[in-house]
């Protein structure tokens, strides 16, 4: 990858003595500029797009070429030059596609002749797929985000004038928010072997590496994957998929010649709403039935999220007689909520197919994209030689214009006046900050920064029966390095009971490294933390705390049901924890606690029948009274890993994307007796497995099992049993972790061996949008089970069946249980999740993530 800078910088100086331009502009013949057109030269992958103002430009070497104009919607246009020593303007000027109705058989009933053509295409389709074993070829990628209309506050944040300069918009929100560029070179081969190496990017204003994936947007495939899943998990059914003909009407427009080639223009109309559906025009060739050119569009009313409306254009030409490839795609997008107006365009342009390559050996690996050392180090001259497509005027500006100021602000002077700017921008510590925000202050060091988060008081603030009104505090303290990306992170935590007058103190020192290692086959990456803790602090029995403290708090006040269950303890932790490059995962642990019980001190609620007593501060579904003060040595190791674990690699660092198959874990733990006065001695294992399986239009599919039990028994306390998790409030419990409508501890067990299942079903609009009121909102069914066995004395199953995305951020469950065989009860569960949902759901289960720097 070394090479590439010096590589370049050859091609830019033989570009520069041997190359000739030809350059021009493209329109249809009333003078209309036609936008993101494809030129190339006739006969070969050699060619470029025009830009939003129909400019063109390439660079050719001496000779005679047949230069080639097309435009979806209008007929082609081919032009013959030479080239000797000048450079040349070639403008195309367009005409509107004339479509001739040619003479057809029609069949009994009326049938459209598109139907005929497309049954032709869907029975090519499979063979047109993949049509080569292995190919390379490069992207080049221009992504423009132009914001229409900002408004004065977004979420609740006032959005200043500076904060408008500083995003590059005027001041009634017009202007470009985000444009790059970028260079990748794609790899294929059979099966599914793909690589991308990302040669050079830059984003305008930033040393971003920009939007580099360069993403073949496949209509041959029966189910089309646009971007990312988020804008819709089921995919989307193309126009000539498999099972086509029973989600489309199409209708003949006429066909066109090309090269002698005849090409039959359909026109694509989905049958109903609120399926994930294309409509617009296909282009298919007579004879061999490929695609030609596509201009398709998705709404919201076909199952699109989070943009209001995506097209896509494609033009298809031939690499070889036999093989066709895309030669530009065009993708629009508009999007306009909460007063936000923006829109926007991904362009790529794809060249120098090679159709025979010689991959060395292990060039296909786990790393899937990787990105040059040098990406985002590229010189103007550089960019001037390799972009394909001409920057607008406005772009260059924009890249002039946020590009200086990046530089400016990047000096070393400038970067102590930024961060001196930066922490006098953090302002004057309120009440506000104090009470509800918190407290974040940094030095803006920009190698070696200095944190600290002080957690907010009044969401610290709990109350229980044991310790009645509490008050928890804790900051943060964190250093770090940019250029390793080491950390090191220290939290004291103090906790005051007002009723029981206890006060708790212990702190936590998180150690975060970063390792690259060099071997025969290229790096190697792991990351590794150390997590050493200590002091006197209050737990729950289960240590995975199955209920919140605020939903325990909302309980006992208003309904007098006190589910928390807890117990103090002086500990002293070790926690090591290491990722590997190859799906990996390796997490040792080293646990000593002094525990003391505790009882409930007040009975104090706001509601409730006051005759109703509080349950004792212990389980006592297991055990007649609070336990002895006893002591524990733990020692735990769990070995975690995906096979086929995939990565993006940055120049400095690793991102998991997953696999095709599920992860493994299996984690054993065993008590120590006599050591440091420990009191337990016993020993436990668990193996599970869990994945998320997309079915596209049929769902999303989620599974998480386990099985596991006691090797030895022999001394152990209630905290040390295997706790299944439970849930006794109406906010739904995390999902596939739990237990919809289960006692906390009624079903803890010592079991030698005992079984665990969770599945859910994910329907994603699959049944949903038959029916009117549910498809117009958008909400989901979700159905699956929870499940454990230990004997014929102890096991549970739960079966639900809800509804998801409400409002893209609930979920509402209804839920019927089996204890022990027998009907137990019934009840509804309201949790987060859905497009937005699930995002929330995952930081109220950890709100302190955003800066735990040193979590794998």
């Amino acid at each position: 990858m070394k090479t590439y800078p010096i590589f370049f910088a050859f091609l830019v100086f033989h570009l520069g003595v041997y190359a000739i331009k030809i350059s021009g502009t493209i329109t249809d013949n009333k003078g209309n500029i036609l936008p993101y057109a494809s030129v190339f030269i006739k006969g070969s992958s050699l060619g470029t797009t025009s830009n939003n103002r129909g400019n063109y430009f390439l660079d050719l070497a001496p000779g005679n070429y047949t230069i080639v104009c097309q435009y979806v919607g209008y007929a082609r246009q081919e032009k013959t030059v030479t080239l000797t020593t000048e450079s040349i303007m070639l403008d195309f000027q367009l005409a509107v596609q004339q479509t001739i109705l040619k003479e057809v058989v029609v069949k009994p009933g009326g049938e459209d002749p598109a139907y005929e053509i497309i049954r032709h295409a869907i029975k090519k389709r499979k063979s047109y797929e993949n049509p080569l074993d292995s190919f390379t070829c490069e992207a080049y990628i221009k992504t423009l985000i132009r914001s229409r209309s900002l408004p004065s506050k977004i979420l609740g944040k006032t959005f200043s004038d500076e904060d408008r300069k500083d995003l590059g918009v005027d001041s009634e929100g017009r202007g470009i928010i985000y444009l790059s560029e970028s260079l990748t070179r794609i790899a294929f081969k059979k099966p599914d072997k793909l690589k991308l190496e990302v040669i050079s990017g830059r984003e305008s204003g930033s040393n971003g590496y920009g939007f580099n994936f360069p993403t073949f947007i496949n209509f041959y495939s029966n189910n089309v994957n646009i971007f990312i899943t988020q804008l819709s998990p089921r995919g989307y059914i193309s126009p000539i998929a498999d099972g086509a003909l029973n989600y489309y009407k199409y209708k003949f427009l006429g066909s066109f010649f090309e090269d002698g080639k005849e090409i039959n223009q359909i026109r694509v109309i989905p049958k109903r709403r609120f399926e994930p559906l294309f409509s617009g025009t296909i282009n298919i060739t007579e004879g061999d039935w490929r695609i030609h050119s596509l201009d398709l569009m998705l709404t919201k009313e076909y199952q699109l999220e989070i943009v209001d409306t995506l097209t896509i254009s494609q033009i298809h030409v031939p690499i070889t007689p036999a093989i066709w490839r895309t030669q530009n795609q065009v993708v629009n997008f508009s999007f306009k909520k909460f007063g936000i107006d923006v829109s926007g365009n991904f362009l790529n342009v794809y060249s120098n197919y090679e159709l025979e390559p010689r991959f060395r050996k292990k060039y296909f690996n786990n790393v899937v994209v990787k990105y040059d050392t040098g990406v985002n180090k590229k010189t103007f001259a550089y960019w001037d030689s390799l972009r394909p497509v001409p920057l607008a005027p406005e772009e260059l500006e924009d890249f002039r214009v946020k590009d200086s100021v990046f530089r400016s602000r990047n000096d070393s002077a400038s970067l102590r006046r930024t961060a001196d700017s930066l922490r006098k921008k953090q302002g004057r510590i309120t009440a506000m900050n104090i009470l509800i925000n918190g407290i974040k202050r940094s030095d803006y060091d920009p190698d070696h920064p200095t944190s600290i988060y002080v957690d907010a008081l009044l969401p610290g603030i709990e109350y229980n029966t044991v310790e009645g009104v509490v008050a928890n505090e804790a900051v943060t303290f964190l250093k770090e390095n940019k250029k390793t990306g080491n950390s090191i992170e220290f939290t004291p935590h103090v906790r005051y009971g007002f009723s029981n007058t206890h006060l708790n103190a212990w702190a936590t020192l998180s150690l975060s490294k970063k390792t690259y290692l060099q071997d025969l086959d290229g790096e190697t990456y792991s990351r590794s933390s150390w997590t050493f803790g200590g002091g006197k602090r209050v737990s729950q029995f289960n240590p995975d705390n199955p209920i919140g403290p605020v939903m325990n708090e909302l309980y006992t006040l208003f309904f007098r049901d006190n589910y928390m269950k807890i117990y103090e303890n002086y500990f002293g932790s070790l926690l090591y924890r290491k990722r590997f490059d190859n799906g990996f995962r390796i997490s040792g642990s080293l646990l000593y606690e002094d525990r003391l019980p505790l009882n409930n001190t007040t009975d104090f609620s706001f509601f409730g029948n006051k005759d109703k007593p509080f349950t004792p501060n212990y389980p006592y579904e297991l055990i007649n009274e609070n336990f002895t003060p006893n002591q524990a040595l733990i020692a735990g190791v769990e070995l975690q890993f995906k096979p086929g674990q995939r990565y993006i690699e940055f120049p400095d660092n690793r991102l998991a994307i997953g696999s095709k198959y599920p992860t493994l874990a299996v984690s054993f733990q065993a008590g120590i007796p006599g050591l440091l006065g420990s009191d337990v001695n016993f020993e436990k294992w668990q193996f599970s497995i869990w994945d998320n399986i997309n079915f596209k239009l049929k769902g999303v599919f989620k599974y998480r099992f386990g099985v596991g039990g006691f090797l030895n028994t022999k001394s152990l306390y209630v905290m040390d049993y295997q706790q299944f998790n439970g849930n006794q409030t109406f906010y739904a419990s995390p999902y596939l972790n739990s237990f919809q409508l289960a006692p906390y501890y009624q079903n803890s067990t010592t079991a030698s061996i005992y079984g665990v299942g969770h599945i859910e079903h994910h329907f994603n609009g699959m049944l949903t949008n038959k029916l009117p009121l549910l498809r117009n909102l958008q909400w989901n069914l979700v159905v699956g089970s929870n499940a454990f066995y230990v004997n014929q004395s102890n096991n549970y199953v739960e079966i639900f069946a809800g509804l998801e995305n409400i409002f893209k951020l609930f979920r509402v469950d209804v839920v019927g249980s089996y204890l022990n065989g027998k009907t137990g009860q019934a009840g509804v569960r309201v949790g987060f999740d859905g497009l937005f949902g699930s995002a929330i759901g995952n930081a109220l289960k950890n709100p302190n993530a955003a800066r735990q720097r040193s979590r794998m």
